[in-house]
């Protein structure tokens, strides 16, 4: 019963974790976000202590629940391993007891905390589970879902979409699909042999979660009167953490699956309070097994509770056009300072909190939002605007992003915000290059930033070129966007390392 009611909850979590990275459109945000601001790492560095400490409550009381209902990567890896059990009959029972590399676990677990320290936040985003996983469903799973959604609208979508890219652009994307398909098949190999050693050797969310399971109250225990030395129990635990030789269950590793309960034909194992064991179970528990209510069945049922009551669902959005013509061959230009979205408050607090988890890239409509492919920045989403621009009414990655780097915003606070300034280079307007009428940038800026004035103030028939009131311009990047020079527009967005209002 136990793992029925555990399989159920871990489904609808990876189902609706899932289909946040799928949702193109933002609009299942309203009714599944709460489920990515429950994950661990994005909730602590959004400092959501409440969310925090309900995880590490219901690690305390319960065990690893998190990684066996909540963690998506974790989800993942069962259903690999479930289905390499249902290939063949002797699949099923093919996992055996094996010592805890500690030195492995720690290891990985203080080389994750330095890297937060330091702010070395490619390392931090390539360990993480729920970054991981992001990346797993954007970059190949995206693809897929899109395709099997509405193959013909979907190619002429992407057709349209991918104009945009320059070569320069594609050669950028590719690291980020490579490191998201290495992820994806490293732990795929770890879970098809090994059940869950990517979660009990390189986690650092699972050792962190696996200290405090060690003294959770509630846990799997082993009945030694009943047990009868099979070994089921350990040949289908896929923690590898079932001692049956000394009847001992390593709790820093338990995910709590409940696999070994299923599987135990003799009822020794059951899932109880742990300070009412000593030596095995006693006599009264034993009977309450069969005759009295199970207090494990009941305390888990109300853990799962109270890990559901914590998450609150986010305001919902409407949705915003995000048509616009295609501007080809457009290269990046070199910024000086980088760009990061409205809400993000400053350069620093975004890359500071910034778990690479790529769910605002996904839902960003105008397609503004890129993974870095910068070394100390890898996977963190940056701002490029050859595909569109980020429009001054849109503010779902605000919405979005569980970790805190994009705090959420209104559409009117995201008018008032600059998060960059243009800057204009006469010597690549068509006015000079090419001496005809444009004026494309002041007649497209939504904050009325850029004026045009005469080429030559003393010709009143002389050309108008662009001039730049930094005080009213917000970054938004339409005039970069939709300046006609080529290959480098004529007028660019430099970043605020911290963020203005007007």
């Amino acid at each position: 019963m136990l793992r029925k009611i555990r399989i159920i909850l871990a489904s609808i979590f990876f189902i609706g974790v899932t289909l946040l990275f799928l949702d193109f459109t933002g609009t299942l945000h309203a009714w599944l976000g709460w489920m990515a601001k429950i994950q661990f790492l994005p909730a602590a560095l959004a400092l959501n202590f409440a969310v925090v400490a309900v995880l590490l409550i219901l690690t305390l009381l319960f065990g690893r629940v998190y990684c066996s209902v909540i963690c998506p990567l974790g989800v993942m890896q069962d259903i690999i391993s479930w289905i390499h059990g249902k290939t063949k009959k002797k699949n099923r029972f093919r996992f055996s007891y094996s010592p805890a590399k500690s030195w492995l676990r720690y290891g990985v677990l203080a080389i994750f905390i330095i890297a937060l320290v330091l702010g070395v936040h490619s390392l931090v985003a390539l360990v993480a589970p729920y970054s991981a996983y992001g990346r797993i469903a954007s970059n190949l799973l995206a693809p897929i879902y899109g395709w099997g959604n509405n193959f013909f609208a979907w190619l002429a979508e992407r057709a349209e979409s991918y104009s945009f890219y320059t070569t320069e652009v594609w050669i950028k994307s590719i690291p980020t699909f490579v490191i998201a398909a290495v992820t994806f098949v490293t732990v795929f190999i770890l879970a098809w042999k090994n059940g869950r050693t990517w979660c009990n050797t390189i986690c650092p969310v699972g050792t962190f979660l696996g200290f405090f399971s060690r003294f959770s109250v509630f846990a799997p225990v082993i009945n030694t009167e009943k047990c009868r030395n099979c070994g089921l129990c350990s040949k289908q635990c896929k923690a590898s953490c079932i001692n049956m030789k000394e009847h001992k269950i390593d709790y820093s590793r338990c995910v709590a699956c409940m696999d070994c309960i299923d599987t135990c034909k003799d009822g020794a194992i059951s899932f109880a309070r742990r300070s009412q064991i000593k030596s095995g179970m006693t006599k009264g528990q034993a009977e309450g097994t069969s005759g009295k209510p199970d207090q494990g069945r009941r305390a888990f049922m109300i853990g799962t509770g109270i890990a559901l009551a914590s998450a609150a669902t986010a305001n919902a959005q409407k949705k915003v056009d995000g048509g616009l013509a295609p501007v080809l061959d457009k290269t990046v230009p070199q910024r000086e300072t980088p760009l990061v979205p409205a809400g993000a408050i400053s350069l620093k607090n975004f890359t500071d909190h910034c778990t690479g988890c790529q769910l605002c890239v996904s839902v960003c409509p105008n397609q503004v939002l890129r993974p870095s492919t910068s070394l100390l920045n890898l996977m963190q989403p940056q701002m490029s605007y050859e595909r569109g621009y980020c429009r001054p009414e849109c503010t779902k990655c605000s919405e979005v992003c569980p970790a805190g780097a994009i705090l959420e915003i209104t559409k009117e606070e995201k008018s008032s915000i600059q998060i960059g300034h243009a800057v204009v280079d006469l010597s690549l307007c068509v006015v000079n290059t090419d001496e005809v009428k444009c004026g494309n940038c002041a007649r497209h800026c939504p904050a009325g930033a850029i004026k045009l004035v005469r080429k030559n103030p003393e010709d009143s028939k002389s050309l108008m070129i662009p001039t730049v009131n930094e005080e009213k311009c917000i970054g938004c990047g339409a005039c970069e966007n939709l300046c006609p020079a080529r290959p480098v527009s004529a007028i660019k967005i430099e970043g605020h390392e911290v963020h203005r209002t007007i």
